[in-house]
């Protein structure tokens, strides 16, 4: 079985085959139970930037960051290759991390008749590399998403950017918002797909993070008050 070590990524860039690098942090971690539960592949598709970012996500609800990154395509280049360059970011990741399973965000029609194809185009790309490497596939709307995370399904992307790096406890929130978002897609699937402990609803579902979030949110309205 491949190795497992979580290792936290300060700067994410793509090569020039738009395949993500990932600068680790000076002190990697390893998770303290040599075998997760699951291991995660989040992409929040997209033909400019596509977000790839995963985790693994013990029984207990503890997350961890494995890798974050972003494959880029030119926008001036022409179509079959942008795709074949999503296509091939995707297959070395999958590779090189060996996920378990795979979580796309599910495509919804936009005002941007261009913008949202070319989401649709790479969220295929997406389901066809994990069928050809054998993994199990989900899709989840950016409402689930939100509500997972946050625990409020209409958070804005601060706000999930910011529970995103609570709850992998990062000094940052990951940039561009692309790979924050693939990270919420993993974290999403891990906690809704089965990686928890049968208990771990006793406290309405949300986990030491999210009511710690929430409590600052309510805290903070009361002051608005």
């Amino acid at each position: 079985m491949p190795s497992r070590t979580a290792t936290t990524c300060r700067t994410c860039s793509a090569t020039s085959t738009s395949q993500p690098r990932c600068r680790p942090s000076s002190t990697p971690r390893t998770s303290p139970i040599a075998q997760p539960a699951l291991r995660v592949l989040g992409i929040d598709p997209g033909l400019t930037r596509c977000g790839v970012g995963i985790v693994d996500v013990l029984h207990d609800r503890r997350v961890s960051l494995v890798h974050v990154g972003v494959i880029r395509t030119p926008s001036d280049a022409e179509l079959p290759q942008r795709l074949l360059a999503v296509s091939e970011g995707i297959a070395a990741v999958i590779a090189e991390f060996h996920p378990d399973a795979v979580a796309v965000e599910r495509v919804f029609a936009q005002h941007n008749l261009r913008t949202v194809m070319g989401t649709a185009q790479a969220s295929g790309i997406a389901v066809a590399k994990a069928a050809e490497h054998g993994l199990p596939v989900a899709l989840h709307t950016p409402s689930e998403v939100k509500a997972a995370i946050t625990g409020y399904g209409s958070a804005d992307k601060a706000q999930v950017g910011a529970m995103v790096a609570r709850v992998l406890g990062l000094a940052e929130i990951p940039r561009p918002a692309d790979a924050a978002d693939a990270l919420a897609l993993a974290i999403c699937h891990g906690w809704r797909g089965g990686a928890t402990a049968p208990d771990a609803g006793a406290t309405g579902g949300l986990t030491p993070a999210q009511r710690a979030w929430r409590a600052a949110e309510k805290s903070a309205a009361k002051r608005r008050l």
